[in-house]
């Protein structure tokens, strides 16, 4: 087992070069982190984090694409633009993200704005953004890859974007 771990592990190196690699954070640092954040990161995630690279310090075409520093967000992230979105600002992005509460969803959810009830998708907007996931990257601007690290969905990709959520 250890052999195999150890090859996962050299496979990527070779594959992240070192240029664009963030130093990875080390089991010390990552342990203080999940332990700040109450959750343990799923495999093969966690021993990218602590061995290989805490994120890159570029994508292959857009500044924020995949993979992010560890609970970093990205500037859309942050700052809600109305050009990115259909909706109303789905959630507080400067808020403190919530990881050890269940991401919400266990299948795919979409939504059309031209019935949306405020009182009814806030919520649940709100959780999806905010609760069980890391944020990986972004393709652009309102489109994020997250890995989902509690609930029934923890150690999926999934895929939110205005409008959709989807392993």
């Amino acid at each position: 087992m250890e052999d195999a771990i150890s090859s996962a592990i050299a496979l990527l190196s070779e594959a992240f070069v070192a240029e664009p690699r963030r130093r990875p954070l080390g089991w010390e640092g990552l342990r203080s982190w999940e332990g700040q954040q109450g959750v343990v990161l799923p495999e093969p995630y966690r021993t990218f984090v602590a061995e290989i690279a805490n994120g890159t310090n570029e994508g292959p075409m857009y500044e924020d694409a995949p993979p992010r520093p560890l609970g970093a967000k990205s500037d859309s992230w942050v700052s809600w633009e109305v050009d990115c979105w259909l909706s109303p600002q789905p959630f507080d992005g400067t808020a403190l993200r919530k990881l050890d509460r269940p991401f919400p969803l266990v299948v795919e959810w979409q939504w059309d704005y031209e019935y949306y009830d405020h009182a009814l998708h806030s919520a649940p907007l709100h959780e999806i953004y905010q609760h069980g996931s890391v944020l990986l990257g972004s393709d652009q601007p309102g489109d994020y890859w997250t890995l989902v690290v509690t609930g029934p969905q923890r150690g999926k990709v999934w895929w939110l974007r205005d409008g959709c959520a989807t392993p």
